[in-house]
């Protein structure tokens, strides 16, 4: 993600997606309910709104991923909550980490806050990964390319456009925020990615308790 796009691009133009009813299983931080996350996606989709071919992401699935677990398929309600019990484990003795968010990245599928510093939330793609590993055997996918760089994606590429009008009306900076991430999700996405037919099955609190299933 170093660099500017001089061109965005349809990010589903050759991807491909789930079938409705198939799902994938995703470790996500969940950020919907956080009021400064939230006021800063409502800042950046103002000053996009001038343009048309972006998704923006719902407001209520507002996230940073960090790891895909594998297809629901073959990944069972017991293997979850054993994957959720093993991380919580993982994050029993880790405080609940700050970032700052308000640095803009842009890549050609996609317009993301930056996540900082990264490496303060490593415990957490950490304990993801070592708790789908001991219960699945797999490591699982990362959720974007390594190094790993935590974002939050305020919405993706429709269409091809030249990208500097988009960089020139949204910045490189928004008024930064801190933010404190206190817990991280498992959540059942199913069918392609622009109907956002999420499912939190488990939310993992950092630094306190058992998981909580939120399956029903």
């Amino acid at each position: 993600m170093n660099g500017l796009p001089a061109e965005l691009i349809d990010r589903w133009e050759h991807r491909a997606e789930p079938a409705p009813g198939e799902g994938l299983i995703y470790w996500h931080m969940l950020l919907g309910d956080n009021p400064d996350v939230v006021a800063l996606a409502r800042d950046a989709r103002q000053r996009l709104a001038p343009f048309s071919g972006l998704h923006m992401t719902p407001l209520r699935w507002l996230h940073m991923t960090a790891l895909i677990a594998g297809p629901a398929a073959e990944v069972t309600g017991e293997q979850i909550q054993q994957m959720a019990a093993a991380a919580s484990q993982r994050l029993a003795q880790t405080a609940p980490i700050q970032i700052t968010l308000g640095t803009i990245r842009y890549h050609p599928e996609a317009i993301m806050l930056a996540a900082r510093p990264a490496e303060a939330l490593l415990p957490i793609l950490e304990a993801a990964r070592g708790a789908t590993n001991e219960v699945t055997g797999t490591y699982g996918r990362a959720g974007n390319k390594l190094p790993w760089t935590p974002h939050i994606t305020i919405c993706y590429s429709q269409s091809r456009q030249p990208a500097r009008p988009v960089i020139d009306a949204l910045g490189h900076e928004l008024p930064s925020r801190q933010v404190k991430i206190s817990a991280i999700n498992l959540v059942n996405q199913q069918g392609p990615e622009l109907q956002w037919d999420w499912h939190p099955v488990a939310t993992i609190q950092i630094g306190d308790g058992a998981p909580i299933d939120k399956r029903g």
